[in-house]
């Protein structure tokens, strides 16, 4: 149920926004986010790989949230290795555009319902305060992505824009 509402909130997210950084609006003109998301929700293998290939190296944050989605699909063992892969991704592009809003709010939906065993929740707080104080900065297709994410979310609250 959670992992179907992360997806969910990815797929508004990402189709119906464009990332506030010249950097990533740069990339996104490249990246046809409709097949992106579309392949984020299928969450076939065959899907997610078929969209990796079209990344490119700068497009590490979708190529990250890629890899964690794929995450689920195998077995244990390999589960974890992807997960870590993608998340690799996903800080290498955070920490390439630190004051990328989408990017905090995308590593906030997948921290938060991330599984305790892969101890990916260090940033919610953080991230949260920083999708909050940003928040007017967000076009008002993003704005409204949060807000709905927010009314399932434990971390963020509609009370909080």
């Amino acid at each position: 149920m959670k992992m179907k509402i992360l997806w969910k909130a990815l797929l508004i997210t990402a189709c119906l926004s464009f990332s506030q950084s010249a950097v990533m609006q740069v990339f996104a003109q490249k990246m046809d986010k409709a097949a992106f998301y579309a392949a984020m929700q299928s969450g076939s293998k065959e899907d997610i790989e078929k969209e990796l290939s079209v990344l490119t190296d700068n497009e590490q944050g979708y190529a990250g949230a890629l890899i964690i989605r794929k995450a689920g699909l195998p077995k244990v063992k390999e589960r974890l290795k992807l997960f870590k892969q993608g998340k690799a991704k996903l800080e290498a592009a955070l920490a390439n555009d630190p004051d990328n809003v989408e990017l905090h709010f995308l590593r906030l939906s997948i921290q938060e319902h991330s599984p305790k065993i892969v101890k990916y929740r260090s940033d919610l707080q953080e991230d949260k305060a920083f999708v909050i104080k940003h928040f007017d900065k967000l076009s008002l297709v993003v704005q409204r992505a949060v807000k709905d994410y927010s009314k399932d979310s434990k971390i963020l609250k509609p009370e909080d824009f």
